[in-house]
């Protein structure tokens, strides 16, 4: 409970005359706090055991900054692309992962110890006893926040961080960097090059359905779990109300696993090849310019989600609906796969298909529209 006996708040013209240790004084008056103990961890400045406490401090910032700058050089040039367990360079690739969750754990670990050991030997451990106060819901008056910045000035005297420029300069750098790296990691993972690599063919403009070159064939493929065995897809093979998912295969490929790999891995090839059943075939309502895209009953969409980028692998025959298992989007495929539910708001893509002299489902070029999550809604 209140004393009783509290001291009388000064004038403002008593407050703006007083320096910052009168008001450090007042302030614990006013609040009722007497300092029992307040020593000071270094009464003798410059001694050896000072100076090597702040440079093990220091060297805590620093090593936290060296790992920080080692997890954004990772993060920006190690090997991250997929590369088959047979290739030479499939090592640098699987340490991909544990070179920056590595060097980001030990960042912030390094931080964290160097600001434990500032606190512990350079921060006076006072030792105070203050009264019992009720006086809640009140605003804050003229004395409180003069006195309480004074506390706070004088902590940051006490803790003598102004002198300590080692300290300061590499907490600065550690921290800086380790900002750095928490926007870098969210920020990477969205972050990509449309007009990219010309010898990959990898871009946002175009997926592996684009032809290289005039007259190159783009063949409709199943995964049968061999990379290297290619099972070409003919109508005949899917029944009525069936459902494929599909990947492009040029016969420049064939023969090259690495090649092969790339047309199976890359996110944006995955294509739903769908046949409706005759009695939902005469329902279809196309889209405006893409009305010759299917193949009598076929339908091929891309199983990249309009949402957020998920697989919508799977189809519901007797409603005709394609579901995102992630957030339970679902398209329309008698409608050009447009959303009908859920948080997706674009139509799945669609990919222009025809069977060719051979027999074989191709495609008769790319998307002409976003893939996956808009991509600034391009248009060709």
């Amino acid at each position: 409970m209140s004393s009783g006996n509290e001291p009388k708040p000064p004038t403002e013209e008593e407050l703006a005359e007083m320096d910052r240790e009168e008001l450090v004084k007042l302030g614990g008056k006013l609040d009722g706090v007497e300092i029992v103990e307040y020593p000071d961890p270094w009464p003798v400045p410059g001694t050896r055991a000072e100076k090597r406490a702040e440079r093990q401090v220091a060297m805590w910032f620093a090593l936290s900054a060296l790992a920080g700058l080692a997890f954004l050089a990772g993060l920006i040039w190690w090997p991250s692309e997929y590369v088959p367990s047979s290739d030479p360079g499939h090592a640098m690739y699987s340490l991909y992962t544990p070179v920056i969750g590595v060097t980001l754990g030990v960042s912030v670990l390094a931080l964290a110890v160097g600001v434990i050991l500032y606190v512990k030997k350079f921060i006076p451990h006072e030792m105070t006893v203050q009264e019992r106060n009720d006086n809640l819901g009140e605003g804050s008056s003229e004395v409180d926040k003069q006195t309480i910045l004074a506390h706070l000035a004088d902590a940051g005297n006490r803790s003598t961080i102004a002198r300590r420029s080692a300290i300061k300069r590499t907490a600065g750098l550690g921290a800086g960097v380790l900002g750095l790296g928490a926007v870098a990691l969210p920020v990477a993972s969205f972050i990509k090059n449309p007009w990219a690599n010309s010898e990959t063919k990898e871009s946002l403009w175009h997926t592996g359905w684009q032809k290289e070159h005039p007259g190159e064939v783009v063949y409709l493929r199943r995964y049968t779990g061999n990379p290297e065995e290619i099972s070409l897809v003919r109508p005949e093979d899917l029944d009525a109300g069936a459902i494929e998912t599909v990947y492009p295969f040029r016969e420049s490929e064939r023969g090259d696993h690495e090649a092969l790999i790339h047309a199976l891995k890359r996110a944006d090839n995955p294509v739903m090849l769908i046949r409706l059943r005759p009695a939902d075939a005469e329902r279809v309502l196309k889209r405006k310019g893409q009305e010759d895209f299917n193949y009598g009953d076929y339908y091929a969409y891309t199983k990249i989600c309009s949402h957020v980028g998920c697989p919508t692998s799977l189809y519901e025959q007797r409603t005709n609906r394609i579901l995102c298992p992630c957030h339970q989007s679902q398209f329309d495929a008698l409608q050009y796969a447009k959303p009908v539910f859920g948080p997706a708001t674009r139509a799945l893509a669609q990919l222009p298909i025809e069977v060719n002299e051979e027999g074989y489902f191709v495609a008769r070029h790319d998307f002409i529209e976003a893939v996956g999550p808009g991509f600034w809604e391009r248009k060709s």
